[in-house]
């Protein structure tokens, strides 16, 4: 686990869309993740409305976040989505076998669509390390997600601004701070 938040990120532009797909089982817990996440989008994002899908558990959440992706509501494809959920392991391994499909099936839809999918769906032991990362702010996932979501469309930003291409021959990588 990460002790500290990732750096804020300003975005490149005032506004974007972004789906947030949450699910409802473990509601106080996602819902307090998500608000963080919206107020941390809505600061860098003023001119943005956010659609928010709400699915009954973890386990539908990739099939939401396709949906959102492949047939958006509004027409237009989200530059980001962002899916919010919390899974607290019991006495079987059904936690465990959600969590690695949702998170894998997350991955997926990423990588097939191009489009950034934020896994913040968290298979967690106990309540206890749920208030930490959803309703405590020193280590909010909400706030996380949103920063991740802001750097991912500032680099597809900045990927199709410079439309950096490069060959195996001939890279051409970022250069590291000194």
């Amino acid at each position: 686990m990460s002790i500290e938040l990732p750096e804020k990120i300003q975005a490149r532009k005032r506004d974007a869309r972004i789906t947030l797909v949450t699910s409802s089982y473990n509601l106080k817990y996602v819902q307090a993740m998500l608000e963080h996440c919206v107020n941390e989008l809505a600061t860098e994002y003023p001119f943005s409305e956010f659609e928010v899908l709400q699915v009954p558990g973890a386990f539908e959440i990739p099939l939401m976040v396709r949906r959102a992706i492949v047939e958006p509501a509004s027409r237009e494809v989200p530059e980001a989505v962002i899916a919010l959920g919390v899974i607290i392991r019991g006495e079987t391994a059904h936690a465990d076998l959600v969590g690695e499909n949702v998170a894998r099936k997350l991955m997926d839809i990423s990588c097939e669509t191009l489009v950034p999918v934020i896994n913040e769906v968290l298979l967690l032991n106990n309540e206890q390390q749920a208030f930490a990362r959803c309703i405590a702010s020193t280590l909010n996932r909400g706030k996380e997600a949103a920063r991740a979501a802001i750097k991912m469309i500032n680099l597809r930003e900045e990927h199709e601004a410079t439309n950096r291409r490069f060959s195996i021959n001939n890279p051409v990588l970022p250069q590291a701070n000194s």
